[in-house]
């Protein structure tokens, strides 16, 4: 496999986790580092254990030829504009999500990214995980049968303790609950079930808690989707002000059978006569420290090797924001809205 260089945009919390990451893999050099922050090229190299080097202007940053792939970890407005610049770059592109907090900028994103041909990976990495892995491998081969209802679900306590607190309470910034993190639910759904959502229906509340005052959006949001195929329907609860630890729920039912996390029940299989536990590392962390980076860029590099498009790749991240954005303006009109909307 090649050796892939990468330069990392920001260099906050997540930044910091991917550049591990990119330290610790075989397949990645680390080369380049672009902040607004003056920093210290020898502190850099002390802590990361790399030599980096340092840019404040992000077009320079992207005139260096050293740097093939551009890792996005700034606050999510600054994603579309940095995505489209690094694209017509010809730079190929891992982005943070959400990758977009509007329609129009990640339909802008897309189109960058098809123009010039660049790779991409989104940080959908619950599409890598094994437990996903495995769900979809239960799926695909029609041992729960034909789905008719899926739950996935997004638990956490977004508080003060939280490293983004401070600017994620910004409706500017964090954009709505589904945004700043219950994507990762609507995501790993709309992967498994790989159908069309046809329209949304969504209402939003908040924790009463004097901690969560500071928030400019609703924290908890309900949605209901109607999929393009009869008599599929799915619901994803997006939490990110609960006083209890992180929950990501998984449950998928099928006419022959159905999972629920890592447990796996189907009629098609003789003898089973209650759950089986699947041997799987489960998602249960909102700790960028335990984020499966390590499956993301590993699939990320053996995708470039073959030319390949990732299965967490902008377009498919592109359909899982078309359904955030539609469920968001549910919730703010109490409407149901048709996807129709968000072409």
């Amino acid at each position: 496999m090649k050796t892939y260089k990468v330069g990392v945009v920001g260099l906050g919390w997540a930044a910091g986790a991917h550049l591990r990451t990119f330290v610790a893999l075989p397949n990645y050099e680390p080369v380049a580092v672009m902040s607004r922050r003056e920093l210290d090229p020898k502190e850099l190299e002390q802590e990361y254990g790399v030599k980096l080097k340092v840019y404040n202007d992000y077009d320079k940053f992207l005139e260096d030829p050293d740097v093939e792939i551009v890792s996005i970890c700034t606050p999510h407005p600054y994603h579309p504009e940095q995505t489209i610049k690094a694209a017509n770059a010809g730079k190929h592109i891992a982005v943070e999500k959400p990758i977009a907090l509007n329609f129009e900028d990640a339909k802008r994103m897309l189109e960058a990214v098809e123009k010039n041909k660049v790779l991409t990976s989104v940080g959908f990495w619950v599409r890598l995980v094994s437990i996903t892995k495995a769900m979809k491998s239960i799926i695909d081969k029609g041992l729960i049968g034909d789905i008719y209802y899926a739950e996935c679900d997004y638990y956490h306590g977004i508080g003060p303790w939280y490293a983004q607190f401070a600017w994620n309470i910004k409706k500017d910034m964090g954009g709505s609950s589904l945004l700043t993190a219950g994507c990762h639910s609507l995501d790993i759904m709309l992967y498994l079930v790989d159908e069309k959502v046809e329209e949304v229906f969504s209402y939003s509340t908040r924790n009463p808690h004097e901690v969560y005052d500071p928030y400019e959006y609703d924290t908890t949001s309900v949605n209901l989707l109607k999929f393009k195929k009869k008599g599929l329907l799915g619901k994803v609860a997006s939490v990110t002000d609960c006083m209890q630890p992180y929950i990501f729920n998984m449950n998928i039912l099928g006419s022959h059978g159905s999972l629920n996390n890592e447990k796996v029940y189907s009629k098609k299989i003789e003898g089973l006569m209650d759950w089986s536990t699947l041997d799987v590392i489960r998602v249960d962390s909102g700790d960028v420290a335990h984020h499966a980076y390590n499956d993301q860029y590993i699939h990320f590099a053996e995708c470039l090797d073959k030319g390949k498009e990732t299965v967490n790749n902008l377009k498919a991240a592109f359909e899982t924001h078309r359904v955030i954005f539609a469920a968001d303006k549910s919730a703010k009109t109490g409407k149901p809205v048709s996807l129709s909307e968000f072409k």
